[in-house]
């Protein structure tokens, strides 16, 4: 076993931070980025992120069908595309479908709005269909990490109306586990607190994960030894995976 102090600014980074009006970004900053798609590079995305979301278009052979339309945002970008949406499509669309400064997953580097090819694409409501690649895509988006972010059942949680081009990276297990049980990312915290859960994954490992709460200025932690990852989740505490 291994022990870990975590300061209480840590519940605000990680990739499984919950980003939305009622938790807005506290930590600042440009992650480490890189693009997912030569022939776009200003549309980037966290490091890792980027890797894997290349790798499931990939996958479903999307290439020729499938375009990133925008990744990472700066918070003047988003300040600019607020007040652009304010502006041109009024309050009542803007807020069904744009996120506020501070309150964009945009601004952290895991969210990636995706789009059918074509000779113009719809930057703020992008095409994305449930069949050929993109539907592949969104079926295959799990086993790589991410999920389908804005779904319109779920508006009266997230906030946001339904977005088929909004995927968010949460990494593998969280995926599985989200799409397994039919949860938005505002759902997942509070279904680890119920109990740690078990997932297994396609390569015949199993991961186990749960949360745990932040307890003053500081929380300790005791890891086994092995892969393990902390994420803090923006809210009050630490989602705790381990792969066995």
């Amino acid at each position: 076993m291994r022990r870990l102090i975590l300061p209480r600014s840590a519940v605000h980074r990680g990739p499984l931070i919950l980003v939305n009006g009622d938790h807005p970004l506290t930590e600042t900053g440009t992650p480490e980025l890189a693009v997912v798609d030569e022939r776009f590079p200003a549309v980037r995305l966290e490091r890792r992120a980027a890797v894997l979301l290349a790798a499931c278009i990939q996958a479903v052979g999307g290439w020729s069908e499938i375009v990133p339309v925008s990744g990472w945002r700066g918070r003047g970008e988003q300040e600019a595309i607020w007040a652009g949406s304010l502006r041109d499509h009024g309050e009542a669309f803007t807020r069904a479908f744009v996120a506020r400064p501070g309150c964009s997953e945009h601004e952290t580097g895991l969210a990636m709005d995706l789009g059918r090819a074509a000779a113009e694409v719809d930057f703020l409501r992008p095409e994305f269909p449930e069949e050929g690649a993109c539907g592949a895509f969104r079926r295959t988006a799990a086993r790589y990490g991410f999920i389908l972010r804005y779904r319109g059942e779920k508006r009266p949680l997230t906030g946001i109306a339904a977005e088929p081009w909004h995927f968010r990276y949460v990494g593998t297990p969280h995926a599985r586990l989200m799409e397994e049980n039919g949860l938005c990312l505002e759902e997942y915290v509070p279904f680890l607190r119920r109990g740690e859960r078990r997932v297994r994954l396609d390569n015949g490992r199993t991961a186990r994960v749960g949360h745990v709460p932040c307890w003053g200025a500081r929380t300790e932690l005791e890891l086994p030894d092995g892969c393990c990852q902390v994420s803090g989740d923006n809210v009050d505490g630490f989602v705790v995976t381990v792969w066995e």
